[in-house]
C-alpha cells in the first residue's frame, strides 16, 4: 500500500519513458460481495474491513488518477473473481475478527456470522466475489 498514490503516479511519470504505459490493478475493499444469511451484519463486517485499510476505495479511482497526473489513452475495465472454495472461508473469518476489534460488531455477531460462512463453506454453498480494477494508461 502506497502512503502517497498521487506521489507515487507523480514519480511513476517521470521515470516512465515517452509513450510508455503504466498498468494499475487493485481491489476496492467496499465491493466485495459475500452471500450470506446475514447481509445487514455482512454489510457492516465488509465496511469495516475496508476501513482498516490504507485508500481502501483507491482501485475506483485509478482513472482519474492518471488522468490527473497527465497520463493519457487512460483505459479502465473491472473483472470480478468468485470464489466458492471452502479454502477462502479463514478470509473471511479474518474478515469478521477485523470487524470485531474495530468495534463495528461484537463478539457474537462475529461469532454467528463466522459459523453461517463455516456452514456455507461446508456445504458448498458459499460465495464470495471481489472485483478488481486493471487501468492502463499512456506518458
Amino acid at each position: 500500500m502506497l502512503p502517497d498514490p498521487g506521489a507515487a503516479l507523480t514519480e511513476a511519470r517521470r521515470v516512465l519513458a515517452p509513450g510508455g504505459r503504466i498498468v494499475l490493478v487493485g481491489q476496492d475493499w467496499d465491493t466485495m460481495i459475500v452471500d450470506s444469511d446475514l447481509p445487514d451484519l455482512t454489510r457492516r463486517i465488509v465496511h469495516a474491513r475496508a476501513d482498516t485499510i490504507p485508500h481502501p476505495r483507491i482501485a475506483r479511482g485509478y482513472r482519474n488518477l492518471l488522468l490527473d497526473n497527465g497520463f493519457r489513452d487512460v483505459e479502465f475495465e473491472v473483472h470480478t473473481t468468485i470464489f466458492t472454495q471452502a479454502a477462502m472461508q479463514p478470509l473471511l473469518a479474518g474478515h469478521a475478527d477485523a470487524a470485531r476489534q474495530t468495534g463495528a460488531i461484537t463478539a457474537e455477531q462475529a461469532e454467528a456470522w463466522v459459523t453461517d460462512q463455516a456452514r456455507r463453506a461446508a456445504s458448498g454453498r458459499m460465495m464470495m466475489a471481489i472485483p478488481m480494477f486493471l487501468a492502463t494508461a499512456t506518458r
